[in-house]
């Protein structure tokens, strides 16, 4: 993808050291400071159960988009007072994050992931079970919970699953749950919301989740824990100047993003006037895209997450800033969301890439700070995006998110990028 030069980043100071490093002195990321051994027996079925756990995560958590309008009629509320269902689970992800990392201490990874799994079973039971739409809230607040505690925990733990020379293979099987849940997650929802029903949705992924919280019982090793998050590394890992640049583009493109998608099925309804089995052919190929971008930018991430970045801002931005004008039509509504997909489908790796090269001997607390901002910001962009909606129009939010991620695309030009970059 052709960018523009960017100026090289300042040297960034060398990150605190996360105690209970291998007798050599290295971190090995997620492996809770063990080297994994080149004999080391490979656990494939626990990187596969792990991977789903996260696809099970993100779709839980962005279902709501593709059937947000019909659940606001059900539950009788506003589409903008509809989208804290969006707005809660990230919240309390962003706060859940460093909370479980810390809370669970030594506790064996197998036993934590397990548990959070079969909480989100009864999240999702909750949800399709709920009277009102206070209790769907209670629900998407557990969701936040398994969000910030699995993924934390998680999405680090392959180069403890199989031997060193397989660590980067079942690595992209762990992340493409991630682009994989994100751009999928929300057509199959909505698919399965009109062929079973919306509240039938949620049963399904309840089931799901079950089915993984059983692999992982019974996949996944014993994981004791050699090295534990606490709040010093956290905050060590804040004053960096590579993190808090991550910080800050994370920030930026995940609120100008999530502001005018949770709202994308609205705008398609009410502007584009598409039925409900177009919106789902369209978000399918939004997601399609979206799949290819994240492919694209595993390519171009090795390069360097700023250029990536930067383009995919751009990428995101000109698509919803022409959304009010072309997306009238569905032609150019299908054009756009093609464009709008295969930007963003670079997003979570680029920020993933850009915090662990920030700090490469803190690799869990890394992923604590991603995901605790990653989430937080979501939830900020849902929120501003409904109020937004509620004030004015769907086309407003375009426009606002265009913004916003031409913003980015200006930050992360001027900011201290990762070591490396």
């Amino acid at each position: 993808m052709p960018t523009a030069k960017s100026p090289v980043p300042a040297p960034l100071p060398e990150p605190a050291p996360v105690p209970g490093p291998d007798t050599e002195g290295r971190s090995v990321p997620g492996s809770g400071g063990r080297t994994p051994a080149p004999d080391a027996p490979a656990h494939w079925s626990a990187v596969v159960g792990v991977a789903l756990g996260i696809f099970t995560i993100v779709t839980s958590e962005i279902l709501p988009i593709g059937m947000l309008t019909g659940l606001a009629d059900d539950f009788g509320v506003s589409d903008g007072r509809a989208g804290l269902l969006m707005t809660l689970p990230g919240v309390l992800a962003a706060l859940c994050a460093p909370l479980v990392a810390v809370a669970v201490g030594r506790v064996d990874r197998r036993i934590v992931l397990t548990v959070l799994m079969a909480l989100l079973v009864l999240a999702n039971l909750l949800t399709a079970c709920a009277p009102a739409f206070w209790v769907a809230l209670v629900a998407r607040a557990l969701v936040g919970l398994v969000i910030g505690g699995f993924w934390s925990i998680g999405a680090g733990l392959a180069p403890r699953l199989v031997p060193a020379a397989s660590v980067a293979t079942a690595t992209a099987v762990v992340f493409a749950a991630v682009p994989a849940g994100s751009v999928l997650g929300v057509p199959a929802g909505t698919l399965l919301g009109q062929h079973v029903g919306r509240r039938a949705a949620f049963v399904v992924l309840a089931a799901l989740a079950l089915a993984v919280a059983v692999l992982l019982a019974t996949a996944l090793p014993a994981l004791p824990v050699g090295t534990v998050t606490r709040p010093r590394t956290l905050a060590a890992l804040l004053r960096t100047r590579g993190v808090r640049a991550g910080l800050a583009v994370t920030g930026l493109v995940v609120v100008g993003h999530f502001a005018a998608y949770t709202y994308v099925t609205a705008f398609l309804r009410d502007t584009t006037h598409v039925d409900g089995t177009r919106i789902t052919v369209f978000l399918l190929l939004y997601g399609a895209a979206g799949v290819a971008g994240n492919f694209v930018a595993g390519a171009t991430l090795a390069r360097g997450p700023r250029a990536t970045f930067a383009v995919s801002a751009i990428g995101i931005a000109a698509a919803v800033l022409l959304f009010p004008v072309l997306g009238r039509s569905w032609p150019g509504a299908v054009g756009l969301l093609v464009v709008w997909g295969f930007a963003y489908g670079a997003v979570p790796a680029a920020s993933q890439t850009w915090f662990a090269r920030s700090a490469p001997n803190a690799p869990e607390a890394a992923m604590v700070v991603f995901t605790s901002s990653f989430q937080a910001t979501l939830a900020g962009g849902a929120l501003l995006g409904g109020v937004v909606v509620d004030a004015t129009s769907a086309s407003a939010v375009m426009v606002l998110s265009g913004v916003v991620c031409l913003a980015t695309a200006a930050t992360v030009a001027l900011s201290a990028g990762p070591k490396g970059d």
